[in-house]
């Protein structure tokens, strides 16, 4: 059985002002307890997958977080030897898609030699925004040219897969500046590229001054500018030789993300970490955020970390390979969800295919279903109805 894994390090140098992620600034004793903690819950499920019949061959290892780069690199490289030991038998890693994230604040030339030694092969950097009025009242630690100066690094060591993010809608952006934002990343030339309109988040700093009732909501973008903004990502990527591959996402040929479509697909993954979401057999968890209590992990009882256990039914299934399928631009395969459910796809969702098809958001040819590029402007609508 194919799975994915996912490594939550839930430390920053300083929580940026629109983030809602579990995470938080922590000192060097905490980070080591949670290291510790972190191999421990590894190793536990080491033990139940080695005792199961099912042979588990892991495929991709993400390491995300908040900011992964912000811990020493010898931290990393002992959880990666903790994964190989528990789940590839101490061997050295061949073939998976080995990705962590970054900020630019946070890396060094020894980071990144040793992350190579690790078998880390994909980087994945937060870039953001190339305009550095925009990255300081996003509350970023880096500068426009600490980032070129990190891909610079990232090049240098050797990496040859590279994501950079970007994101768009931020407060007082406009156009131009984004436009810029764009044209620098295609001349970096990386493999990847991830394009996110800002969501304002419930929580942040940014709610208070650009919520729905916020002193400055009148510095966001306006709809048709934010449209615009959408536009002019597609177009300009487009030409540039990216492939858009889902919603948010665009690469090189071959290049995609092999981490995130698995998500995409329903490949099943262990997520480790406080915070950290595991999807397996039929049944969906969330690790605890609560740091005391994960700090505190029993490997002979793990189940006292796991949250919002959610038993996936059938119907939730099959509604999930719809969904999430329909987020990739090339949509899903009639014949793949026949194989995986039994089932003929319009027998179980035919009203709403059909509602879909002839509203223009869902176009149905040979055996695949995909949105349209109107469905993909009102996909959380599309999507609802196969909830």
């Amino acid at each position: 059985m194919k799975s994915g894994i996912y490594i939550h390090i839930p430390f920053c140098a300083r929580k940026c002002r629109y983030c809602d992620f579990f995470s938080y600034a922590a000192d060097e004793s905490t980070k080591l307890a949670y290291i510790k903690a972190l191999v421990r819950e590894i190793e536990a499920y080491g033990k139940i997958i080695r005792k199961s019949e099912n042979k588990v061959e892991i495929s991709t290892v993400y390491i995300g977080g908040g900011t992964p780069s912000v811990v020493p690199a010898e931290y990393i490289d002992e959880i990666l030897r903790a994964i190989s030991l528990a789940f590839c038998n101490g061997e050295k890693f061949q073939g998976q898609e080995i990705t962590i994230e970054m900020n630019p604040a946070t890396v060094t030339q020894d980071k990144l030699e040793k992350y190579r030694e690790s078998c880390i092969n994909r980087i994945s950097i937060g870039m953001q925004s190339a305009n550095d009025k925009e990255l300081e009242l996003l509350g970023r630690l880096h500068s426009y040219d600490d980032f070129v100066a990190c891909y610079e690094m990232v090049r240098k060591t050797g990496f040859r897969n590279v994501n950079i993010d970007v994101m768009s809608a931020l407060p007082r952006q406009t156009i131009s500046s984004y436009e810029d934002t764009l044209q620098k990343v295609i001349d970096l030339d990386p493999e990847h590229i991830s394009s996110y309109s800002l969501i304002i988040e419930q929580g942040t700093p940014f709610y208070g001054l650009y919520g729905e009732n916020g002193s400055k909501k009148s510095e966001l973008p306006d709809e048709d500018t934010e449209r615009d903004m959408y536009d002019l990502t597609v177009e300009k990527l487009a030409e540039a030789g990216y492939e858009r591959y889902e919603i948010s996402n665009y690469s090189k040929a071959g290049m995609y993300s092999r981490h995130n479509t698995s998500y995409w697909k329903r490949t099943p993954y262990h997520g480790f970490g406080a915070g950290a979401s595991s999807f397996w057999g039929n049944k969906r968890w969330k690790n605890t955020s609560d740091m005391k209590k994960y700090l505190q992990l029993d490997p002979e009882r793990l189940e006292e970390i796991r949250t919002e256990v959610e038993d996936i039914t059938r119907m939730d299934a099959m509604s999930e390979t719809v969904f999430l399928g329909l987020r990739m631009t090339k949509g899903i395969s009639k014949k793949e969800f026949f194989e995986a459910f039994n089932e003929d796809i319009h027998a179980v969702f035919g009203k709403e295919i059909e509602k879909h098809v002839k509203a223009g958001t869902m176009i149905e040819e040979g055996d695949r279903l995909f949105l349209s590029e109107r469905g993909i402007d009102v996909s959380n609508y599309v999507f609802a109805d196969f909830v």
